[in-house]
């Protein structure tokens, strides 16, 4: 899956949802998803723009985790992940990205 089809899936996901008042970004080794969720629906795009919660993570495994093959507290806990920001919007993705 590369960063294009992952931003496709993620998009198509957040016009399903409402505004969740928060921006998260996605930054891995090959480039970055931002969710803005000020928008209604969440606007979903590459800008590398600054986030109030950031999450570091390999690509590949931020494909396991969009492709539902990862965990996301499962990654955390063994450092796959780091959250950088408001943890509290890192709390909220499970329920964003379902």
């Amino acid at each position: 899956m590369t960063l294009q089809e992952i931003t496709a899936k993620m998009k198509e996901g957040a016009s399903k949802k409402s505004a969740f008042g928060s921006s998260v970004k996605f930054a891995t080794d090959q480039g970055v998803v931002l969710i803005d969720g000020n928008q209604n629906p969440p606007s979903v795009t590459n800008e590398d723009t600054a986030a109030d919660c950031t999450i570091k993570m390999d690509f590949s495994d931020f494909a396991d985790l969009i492709e539902g093959k990862l965990d996301g507290m499962s990654a955390f806990m063994t450092g796959k992940l780091k959250i950088e920001g408001d943890m509290g919007v890192a709390m909220k993705l499970q329920s964003i990205l379902r």
